[in-house]
């Protein structure tokens, strides 16, 4: 909800002088944007303050915000971090967008006295030690699998050592010699943890000193004439110089450093870190990040490395990048902080670092030109669909705005019905609805249809919007008659509407008696199926979470003595109505607010879960 402008006023002269965070937010209190500062007065109110110089962005952001948040820090790093994990979290409008960055994966060592090499899609806060991101999961599969091979790691998920009482046997990794048994107490701790030591080492980029220190090990099992063993650490060192050299190139300077680039193109940008370990360029990974167009270069880059080395596990000595960083003091402190130790930034101008600093930017274009040339084709694609509808349905014009509906019900309760919108082909989850079915008792589809059809209507004509080219609703003759009356009582009678049947995947149009059969591989079919299905997903989303409401509401309101304010004491604590039903008296009667007699009733009045 906005504020008043007096109140908003106000706001701005009573801003603290110190570091922290804001958050702007719009009439509907959607974050706009999330910024950091030293100064929080003096940051903030420079956005509203008239000036000339301002970019298209800026003045499009100001026009928007009708209210702000703030959140005051400690210092200056304070607050880059709590900036990097808020955009990160909420991905603002305004904000430079690293897309997709939860998903990549990462190699995880877990904390156990015999530790599992794991791969995962999200850092949490334990001990374990965290390897990547990687945003290719198909070379970082290929080096897990070597390195869990290699080196003999259990991939399975029991509890090391047992418990007291309890015993494992040896699984088949054991007998094919690709785990050494520690369940079975054939392999010591210290001697699992060495091998452990070992994959993170490779993972660290760390392979030339341990290639170094196996060779070591191998003359000295060799002089105690542990030939097997020394034939292990043989096999061991061939393969990682066999993997180091076909991989990776060779830089000549023993350092650790990433390279950082950024090519963009208006909205689309894409960054590259080449990451140099021990003087050995050890992969590369990529990242797609979209921004407004008047966004300057330097503050794409800035944007996109505090969300990179946020949290980021494995920092290296020396991070050079394309352009200067606009805080280049307070971003070296930062990851001086994170590391423990110093990390110097800097733009390369001659030399060996300048040739790495074009080989990275090098990347970054060809890999922007390769996205492009994908959206390009994509958009040649969906207009295609759009196309081959029109040429199906013989129409004469090309449906580019359709919407489709869909009724959702778990008997006579629960009923919702929702509307989904694609132009040119493709989603605008902005002009998704739901309904919440009012009007209509009992199971009547067709009711329930012209009521949904009726009140989006009725909507986007008091909005002044226009009307969709193309109606598609879920069902058959009844469901299109249905719409059609609807319309029709709305003096919307030109209003084109088919329906798609799910049995045979049959399409009835007005005027025609029997059902028109689009071939399946059709691209006209293809996108009817994308907007039925997608239309389907989202009314039965919304079932879900009408019918979760109303079960929490009758299992817990419907308690004597239980109002509001216990109910939601109950829920934060227990999780779930399931959750407080497996309590015990006793843990329930615990709440604040909850006594024994009270919480006997509960338990009485909730049904019981398995």
């Amino acid at each position: 909800m906005s504020i008043s402008k007096e109140d908003f006023e106000l706001k701005l002269k009573n801003l603290p002088t110190g570091p922290g965070v804001y958050l702007f937010k719009n009439a509907k209190g959607k974050l706009l944007y999330i910024g950091k500062a030293k100064n929080l007065r003096n940051r903030v109110r420079s956005y509203f303050r008239k000036s000339n110089t301002r970019d298209l962005k800026t003045l499009r952001l100001v026009s928007q915000v009708v209210d702000f948040d703030l959140m005051v820090t400690e210092n200056e790093i304070e607050s880059l971090i709590l900036e990097a994990n808020l955009v990160r979290e909420h991905k603002p409008r305004y904000n430079v967008d690293l897309r997709d960055d939860k998903h990549f994966p990462y190699i995880k060592i877990t904390d156990e006295p015999f530790p599992r090499v794991l791969i995962v899609r999200r850092i949490e806060k334990d001990k374990a030690r965290y390897f990547g991101p990687y945003t290719s999961a198909t070379s970082m599969r290929k080096t897990y699998g070597l390195l869990v091979r290699l080196f003999k790691i259990r991939t399975c998920a029991l509890v090391l050592p047992p418990p007291e009482g309890k015993e494992y046997k040896v699984c088949l990794d054991y007998q094919i010699k690709r785990c050494g048994g520690p369940c079975e107490f054939h392999q010591t701790q210290e001697e699992y943890a060495e091998l452990v030591e070992s994959v993170a080492m490779v993972l660290r980029g760390r392979s030339r000193k341990l290639i170094a220190q196996l060779k070591e090990k191998m003359l000295k099992v060799s002089e105690q004439q542990d030939f097997e063993q020394a034939a292990l650490l043989r096999d061991q060192i061939g393969s990682l110089r066999s993997v180091r050299f076909t991989q990776h190139a060779d830089i000549g300077e023993l350092v650790d450093r990433d390279i950082i680039s950024i090519a963009r193109e208006k909205r689309d940008a894409v960054a590259v870190v080449m990451q140099i370990r021990e003087g050995v360029l050890i992969g590369r990974q990529d990242f797609q990040l979209t921004a407004e167009e008047e966004e300057k270069d330097e503050t794409i880059l800035d944007s996109f490395f505090t969300q990179y080395y946020n949290n980021q596990p494995n920092l290296p000595d020396e991070i050079c990048a394309t352009s200067e960083l606009p805080e280049l003091k307070l971003l070296e402190s930062w990851l001086q902080k994170q590391k423990g130790s110093k990390i110097k930034i800097f733009t390369p101008k001659i030399g060996t670092k300048q040739r790495l600093v074009d080989l990275a930017a090098a990347n970054s274009r060809l890999l922007l030109d390769e996205l492009l040339i994908q959206k390009q084709k994509m958009s040649e694609r969906t207009s295609k669909m759009v196309s081959a509808l029109q040429d199906e349905l013989k129409l004469s014009f090309a449906p580019r705005t359709m919407v489709c509906f869909d009724i959702s019900n778990t008997g006579e309760t629960d009923t919702v019905g929702s509307c989904v919108y694609f132009e040119n082909g493709k989603p605008k989850k902005s002009e998704y609805r739901h309904f919440k079915i009012k009007g209509v008792i009992g199971q009547d589809d067709f009711s329930m249809m012209r009521e949904v059809i009726g009140r989006y209507f009725h909507r986007i004509a008091a909005e002044k919007k226009e009307p969709p080219s193309l109606v598609v609703v879920d069902g058959g003759k009844g469901q299109l008659s249905a719409a059609t009356a609807e319309l029709a009582s709305l003096g919307q009678s030109e209003q084109m509407v088919i329906s798609l049947a799910k049995r045979l995947e049959e399409v009835f149009m007005q005027g025609r008696t029997d059902s028109l059969t689009i071939p399946k591989s059709s691209p006209a079919l293809r996108l009817l199926k994308l907007i039925r299905d997608e239309a389907h997903r989202f009314a039965i989303t919304y079932n879900r979470k009408v019918r979760s409401k109303r079960t929490i509401k009758s299992a817990l309101d419907e308690i004597e003595g239980i109002g509001p304010k216990k109910r939601d004491v109950l829920l934060k604590t227990f999780g779930s109505v399931a959750g407080i039903s497996k309590a015990t008296l006793e843990e329930v009667a615990a709440v604040k607010g909850i006594t024994k007699a009270l919480a006997g009733k509960i338990l009485t009045g909730l049904p019981k879960t398995e």
